[in-house]
Protein backbone atom coordinates (compact mmCIF):
# COMPACT_ATOMS: atom_id res chain seq x y z
CA UNK A 1 0.00 0.00 0.00
CA UNK A 2 1.74 3.13 -1.20
CA UNK A 3 1.19 6.57 1.17
CA UNK A 4 -0.90 9.24 -0.37
CA UNK A 5 0.71 12.59 -1.48
CA UNK A 6 -0.50 16.06 -2.07
CA UNK A 7 1.26 18.56 -4.30
CA UNK A 8 0.53 22.17 -2.63
CA UNK A 9 1.19 24.52 -4.95
CA UNK A 10 1.07 27.96 -2.67
CA UNK A 11 3.33 30.73 -1.27
CA UNK A 12 5.89 29.45 2.12
CA UNK A 13 5.63 32.17 4.49
CA UNK A 14 7.51 32.49 7.61
CA UNK A 15 5.27 33.88 10.38
CA UNK A 16 0.91 34.49 9.94
CA UNK A 17 0.12 30.83 10.03
CA UNK A 18 -0.82 30.82 6.40
CA UNK A 19 -0.54 29.06 3.33
CA UNK A 20 1.82 26.06 3.45
CA UNK A 21 3.17 26.96 6.92
CA UNK A 22 -0.72 25.48 7.81
CA UNK A 23 -1.20 23.17 5.23
CA UNK A 24 1.71 21.20 5.67
CA UNK A 25 1.11 20.28 9.39
CA UNK A 26 -2.73 19.57 8.99
CA UNK A 27 -2.08 17.12 5.51
CA UNK A 28 1.27 15.31 7.43
CA UNK A 29 -1.58 14.96 10.67
CA UNK A 30 -4.15 13.49 8.22
CA UNK A 31 -1.08 11.06 7.20
CA UNK A 32 -0.67 12.46 3.64
CA UNK A 33 2.37 12.85 2.48
CA UNK A 34 2.99 16.88 2.02
CA UNK A 35 5.14 18.16 -1.05
CA UNK A 36 5.66 21.93 -1.31
CA UNK A 37 5.63 23.62 -5.01
CA UNK A 38 6.35 27.15 -3.47
CA UNK A 39 5.26 30.68 -5.78
CA UNK A 40 6.73 32.97 -3.61
CA UNK A 41 8.64 33.24 -0.22
CA UNK A 42 7.69 35.70 2.34
CA UNK A 43 9.14 36.95 5.82
CA UNK A 44 5.24 37.70 6.91
CA UNK A 45 2.12 37.57 4.52
CA UNK A 46 0.59 40.99 3.64
CA UNK A 47 -1.35 41.71 6.16
CA UNK A 48 1.59 42.84 8.09
CA UNK A 49 2.60 46.52 7.77
CA UNK A 50 6.08 45.30 6.38
CA UNK A 51 7.15 41.99 4.60
CA UNK A 52 9.45 40.54 2.98
CA UNK A 53 8.81 38.94 -0.59
CA UNK A 54 10.92 36.54 -3.07
CA UNK A 55 8.67 35.97 -6.01
CA UNK A 56 8.89 32.65 -7.30
CA UNK A 57 7.48 32.93 -10.57
CA UNK A 58 11.08 32.42 -12.68
CA UNK A 59 11.92 29.27 -10.68
CA UNK A 60 8.77 27.38 -10.90
CA UNK A 61 9.43 26.04 -14.27
CA UNK A 62 12.70 24.37 -13.54
CA UNK A 63 11.12 23.59 -9.97
CA UNK A 64 8.63 21.98 -11.68
CA UNK A 65 10.62 20.29 -14.45
CA UNK A 66 12.56 18.28 -11.57
CA UNK A 67 9.95 16.59 -10.63
CA UNK A 68 8.70 16.12 -14.29
CA UNK A 69 12.36 14.69 -14.48
CA UNK A 70 12.29 11.90 -11.25
CA UNK A 71 8.76 10.63 -12.34
CA UNK A 72 7.16 11.96 -9.26
CA UNK A 73 2.89 11.29 -8.78
CA UNK A 74 0.74 12.45 -7.26
CA UNK A 75 -2.64 11.45 -5.65
CA UNK A 76 -4.10 15.39 -4.82
CA UNK A 77 -2.97 18.88 -6.03
CA UNK A 78 -3.81 21.26 -3.63
CA UNK A 79 -3.77 25.37 -5.11
CA UNK A 80 -3.84 28.38 -3.25
CA UNK A 81 -2.90 31.85 -3.92
CA UNK A 82 -1.26 33.02 -6.82
CA UNK A 83 0.55 36.23 -7.89
CA UNK A 84 0.30 36.87 -11.71
CA UNK A 85 -1.09 35.17 -15.26
CA UNK A 86 2.20 33.76 -15.20
CA UNK A 87 1.67 31.96 -12.17
CA UNK A 88 -1.72 30.33 -13.27
CA UNK A 89 -0.23 29.32 -16.68
CA UNK A 90 2.41 27.21 -14.97
CA UNK A 91 0.77 25.82 -12.37
CA UNK A 92 -2.28 24.94 -15.37
CA UNK A 93 0.68 23.20 -17.38
CA UNK A 94 1.54 21.51 -14.17
CA UNK A 95 -2.02 20.15 -13.65
CA UNK A 96 -2.03 18.93 -17.22
CA UNK A 97 1.37 17.10 -16.87
CA UNK A 98 0.59 15.19 -13.17
CA UNK A 99 -3.30 14.73 -13.04
CA UNK A 100 -3.55 11.45 -14.05
CA UNK A 101 -6.69 9.33 -13.34
CA UNK A 102 -6.92 9.65 -9.94
CA UNK A 103 -5.49 12.81 -9.16
CA UNK A 104 -7.99 15.25 -7.12
CA UNK A 105 -7.36 18.75 -8.10
CA UNK A 106 -8.77 21.17 -5.09
CA UNK A 107 -8.69 24.99 -5.52
CA UNK A 108 -8.82 27.38 -3.21
CA UNK A 109 -9.05 30.60 -5.10
CA UNK A 110 -7.45 32.82 -2.85
CA UNK A 111 -8.53 36.43 -4.47
CA UNK A 112 -10.42 38.41 -2.03
CA UNK A 113 -12.37 38.70 0.77
CA UNK A 114 -16.03 41.22 1.80
CA UNK A 115 -16.64 42.32 -1.54
CA UNK A 116 -12.93 43.15 -2.43
CA UNK A 117 -10.46 41.83 -4.63
CA UNK A 118 -6.71 41.69 -3.49
CA UNK A 119 -4.44 44.53 -5.13
CA UNK A 120 -2.73 41.87 -7.48
CA UNK A 121 -5.81 40.48 -9.25
CA UNK A 122 -6.29 42.73 -12.43
CA UNK A 123 -8.98 41.92 -14.75
CA UNK A 124 -6.82 39.33 -16.83
CA UNK A 125 -5.95 37.53 -13.92
CA UNK A 126 -9.31 37.18 -12.89
CA UNK A 127 -9.91 35.60 -16.74
CA UNK A 128 -7.45 33.42 -16.13
CA UNK A 129 -8.51 32.08 -12.54
CA UNK A 130 -11.58 31.08 -14.11
CA UNK A 131 -10.06 29.07 -16.84
CA UNK A 132 -8.41 27.31 -13.64
CA UNK A 133 -11.76 26.04 -13.10
CA UNK A 134 -11.93 23.53 -16.05
CA UNK A 135 -9.38 21.56 -14.45
CA UNK A 136 -10.36 21.47 -10.85
CA UNK A 137 -12.36 18.22 -8.91
CA UNK A 138 -13.37 20.95 -6.31
CA UNK A 139 -13.44 24.49 -5.21
CA UNK A 140 -13.92 26.03 -2.26
CA UNK A 141 -14.33 29.98 -2.94
CA UNK A 142 -15.82 32.39 -0.35
CA UNK A 143 -19.12 34.39 -1.58
CA UNK A 144 -15.98 37.30 -3.24
CA UNK A 145 -14.60 34.70 -4.90
CA UNK A 146 -17.44 32.91 -6.18
CA UNK A 147 -18.64 36.26 -7.70
CA UNK A 148 -15.48 36.89 -9.19
CA UNK A 149 -15.52 33.57 -10.90
CA UNK A 150 -18.69 34.09 -12.21
CA UNK A 151 -18.08 37.63 -13.21
CA UNK A 152 -20.96 39.02 -11.03
CA UNK A 153 -21.55 41.90 -8.78
CA UNK A 154 -20.97 41.04 -5.31
CA UNK A 155 -24.27 41.80 -3.31
CA UNK A 156 -24.82 45.12 -1.30
CA UNK A 157 -25.99 43.07 1.55
CA UNK A 158 -23.24 40.92 1.54
CA UNK A 159 -25.52 37.84 1.15
CA UNK A 160 -27.83 35.98 -1.49
CA UNK A 161 -30.43 33.78 -1.15
CA UNK A 162 -29.96 30.04 -0.74
CA UNK A 163 -31.71 29.83 -4.59
CA UNK A 164 -29.03 31.90 -5.82
CA UNK A 165 -26.30 30.49 -4.05
CA UNK A 166 -27.80 27.52 -5.49
CA UNK A 167 -27.52 28.92 -8.98
CA UNK A 168 -24.10 29.43 -8.48
CA UNK A 169 -22.98 26.79 -7.19
CA UNK A 170 -24.35 24.97 -10.31
CA UNK A 171 -23.06 27.06 -12.78
CA UNK A 172 -19.50 27.21 -11.10
CA UNK A 173 -19.62 23.41 -11.50
CA UNK A 174 -21.01 23.25 -14.93
CA UNK A 175 -17.42 25.44 -15.59
CA UNK A 176 -15.23 22.03 -14.25
CA UNK A 177 -15.16 21.00 -10.96
CA UNK A 178 -17.76 18.69 -9.43
CA UNK A 179 -17.64 19.82 -6.13
CA UNK A 180 -18.43 23.42 -4.99
CA UNK A 181 -18.20 24.72 -1.40
CA UNK A 182 -19.01 28.17 -1.13
CA UNK A 183 -17.38 29.03 2.25
CA UNK A 184 -17.91 31.51 5.42
CA UNK A 185 -21.75 32.53 4.35
CA UNK A 186 -22.88 34.37 7.72
CA UNK A 187 -26.57 33.79 8.37
CA UNK A 188 -27.43 34.78 11.91
CA UNK A 189 -25.15 33.67 14.48
CA UNK A 190 -23.73 31.15 11.84
CA UNK A 191 -21.55 31.09 9.05
CA UNK A 192 -22.75 28.48 6.42
CA UNK A 193 -20.96 26.46 3.84
CA UNK A 194 -22.87 26.06 1.52
CA UNK A 195 -22.13 22.62 -0.99
CA UNK A 196 -23.01 21.27 -3.89
CA UNK A 197 -21.88 17.76 -6.00
CA UNK A 198 -22.77 17.10 -9.76
CA UNK A 199 -25.41 14.35 -9.00
CA UNK A 200 -26.25 15.16 -5.53
CA UNK A 201 -27.23 18.45 -5.39
CA UNK A 202 -26.98 20.76 -2.43
CA UNK A 203 -26.13 20.57 1.12
CA UNK A 204 -25.31 23.04 4.15
CA UNK A 205 -23.15 22.80 7.04
CA UNK A 206 -23.29 25.55 9.55
CA UNK A 207 -20.96 26.46 12.41
CA UNK A 208 -21.35 28.87 14.93
CA UNK A 209 -19.40 32.27 14.56
CA UNK A 210 -16.99 32.84 16.57
CA UNK A 211 -14.68 35.79 16.77
CA UNK A 212 -13.69 37.70 13.78
CA UNK A 213 -12.18 36.78 10.43
CA UNK A 214 -8.25 36.10 10.76
CA UNK A 215 -5.77 35.21 8.46
CA UNK A 216 -5.14 31.96 6.92
CA UNK A 217 -8.63 30.29 8.13
CA UNK A 218 -9.16 29.26 4.45
CA UNK A 219 -5.71 27.67 3.96
CA UNK A 220 -6.49 25.57 7.29
CA UNK A 221 -9.82 24.47 5.98
CA UNK A 222 -8.92 23.62 2.38
CA UNK A 223 -6.16 21.34 3.91
CA UNK A 224 -8.39 19.33 5.67
CA UNK A 225 -10.78 19.75 2.81
CA UNK A 226 -7.99 18.33 0.18
CA UNK A 227 -6.76 15.65 2.56
CA UNK A 228 -9.81 13.84 3.29
CA UNK A 229 -10.98 13.75 -0.36
CA UNK A 230 -7.40 12.45 -1.73
CA UNK A 231 -8.01 9.61 1.59
CA UNK A 232 -11.28 8.64 0.16
CA UNK A 233 -13.91 10.40 2.22
CA UNK A 234 -17.20 11.83 0.93
CA UNK A 235 -16.94 16.03 0.61
CA UNK A 236 -19.57 16.21 2.68
CA UNK A 237 -17.30 14.55 5.51
CA UNK A 238 -14.39 16.74 4.28
CA UNK A 239 -16.47 20.02 4.38
CA UNK A 240 -17.83 18.85 8.03
CA UNK A 241 -14.69 18.01 9.58
CA UNK A 242 -12.71 21.24 7.99
CA UNK A 243 -15.59 23.36 9.49
CA UNK A 244 -15.34 21.87 12.78
CA UNK A 245 -11.35 21.91 12.75
CA UNK A 246 -11.31 25.81 11.87
CA UNK A 247 -14.10 26.62 14.61
CA UNK A 248 -12.28 24.67 17.63
CA UNK A 249 -8.88 26.53 16.60
CA UNK A 250 -11.03 29.47 15.93
CA UNK A 251 -12.47 29.28 19.74
CA UNK A 252 -8.63 28.58 21.27
CA UNK A 253 -7.12 31.47 19.21
CA UNK A 254 -9.87 33.73 20.80
CA UNK A 255 -9.22 32.75 24.06
CA UNK A 256 -5.59 33.56 23.40
CA UNK A 257 -6.22 36.80 22.13
CA UNK A 258 -3.82 36.86 19.58
CA UNK A 259 -3.82 39.47 16.67
CA UNK A 260 -5.84 39.30 13.82
CA UNK A 261 -2.98 38.39 11.57
CA UNK A 262 -1.34 35.63 13.50
CA UNK A 263 -4.04 33.45 12.34
CA UNK A 264 -5.38 30.15 13.73
CA UNK A 265 -3.87 28.90 16.79
CA UNK A 266 -4.18 25.48 15.12
CA UNK A 267 -1.24 23.29 16.95
CA UNK A 268 -2.92 22.48 19.97
CA UNK A 269 -5.85 20.03 17.67
CA UNK A 270 -3.36 18.88 15.05
CA UNK A 271 -3.36 15.39 17.03
CA UNK A 272 -7.48 15.37 17.05
CA UNK A 273 -7.45 15.12 12.54
CA UNK A 274 -8.45 11.48 12.39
Amino acid sequence: MCQKRIAIVNDMTGFGRCSTAVQLPIISALKIQGCLFPTAILSVHTGFPDFFIDDYTDRMQPYMESWRKNHLAFDGILTGFLGSVSQVEIVMDFIRDFKKGGTKVIMDPVMGDNGKLYPSYTEELCRRMRELLALSDVITPNLTEACELLDLPYPEEGTFSREILGNMACALSEKGPSGVVITGLPEGEDLMNFMYERGKGFSIHPVKKIGSDRSGTGDVYSAVVAAKIVRGESLENAVKSAASFVSRCMTYTEELDLPRNWGLAFEEFLTDLK
